[in-house]
Parts: C-alpha cells; structure tokens; sequence
C-alpha cells in the first residue's frame, strides 16, 4: 500500500516547496510523475524547475512536449492526466489535481497530494479526498508549515 501525504502550504508556495520534495525523490532514485491540474500551470512549473536554482536543476519534461519514449526517460514528468508513462514510483498531485476515487494509488511507493491553505476550495477538496482515502483503508499523514517552512506531521 502506498504512503499518502497530504502537504498543507501555509508559508512557503509551492514553487518554493516542490523543488525541494522533488530533490529529495531524486536523491532516492525515485521516479516521479507530477499531476498538475492545468495546462498553463504545467507550463509555469516547468520553466520553473529549469531556474528555481542558480546551483542546480530538476532533469524533468512536460508530457506534453515529448513523445513516448521521451517520456519514459524522464526521472520527473508533469503532466495534466492520470497516466504514468516514465513508471514512477512516487505521484504528487498539485493546482487542484486530485486523485479520482478509482485511482490505483498502490502502484507507487509513495503519493503526496500538496495544496494551498490560502485556497478555500484547495482545503475543502484536501479534506474530502483524505476522508474517502481513509474510509477506502489507506494509511495517511498529514503536514503542515511551521513559521520557517519547515515541514511537521500534524495527523499523531
């Protein structure tokens, strides 16, 4: 069964935070598919992963400017449906992307849903995808930002 995390931003946007999770895969050699809910947004964040840093990058691309094969060898994908061409072991779902309930979430070794705690809505629908994934049995945590960004599990 895959670990669940729900990401709660508070202090940090996900521009700031997502490099860092995404940096953290890859240093376990976890491939990784990001759901971004809209097209403009994948375009944002994949520039943005190019120049997030003046020291280093996040090798990634965009589903939507790589065929197939350019897609399988990707270590990071952003991609705007529920699809897993590069057999990533871990899926965030970001800007309003959601699991659907029939989801096959234990497929990955982890899944993190991250969402805005300025966004009625993005907290809303954070609370009724945690309450279906727990009543479907999974396990899950919950984090939050402290002061400084620093990441702590809120859910013990």
């Amino acid at each position: 069964m895959a670990d669940i995390a729900f990401y709660h931003l508070q202090t940090i946007s996900l521009e700031t935070a997502l490099p860092q999770l995404l940096a953290k895969c890859l240093q376990r050699d976890w491939r990784v598919v990001v759901e971004v809910g809209s097209p403009q947004r994948i375009a944002e964040l994949d520039e943005h992963l190019w120049t997030f840093s003046d020291a280093s990058f996040l090798p990634h691309a965009n589903a939507g400017s790589v065929d197939a094969d350019g897609a399988a060898r990707q270590p990071i994908l952003l991609t705007p449906s529920s699809d897993n061409p590069n057999g990533a072991k871990v899926r965030f779902f970001v800007e309003g992307a959601l699991p659907a309930e029939e989801a096959a979430l234990d497929r990955y070794e982890r899944v993190v849903l991250m969402f805005d705690g300025g966004k009625d809505d993005a907290v809303q629908d954070a609370r009724v995808v945690w309450k279906q994934l727990r009543d479907a049995g999974h396990d899950l945590s919950y984090w939050k930002q402290s002061e400084t960004g620093a990441w702590q599990r809120a859910d013990r």
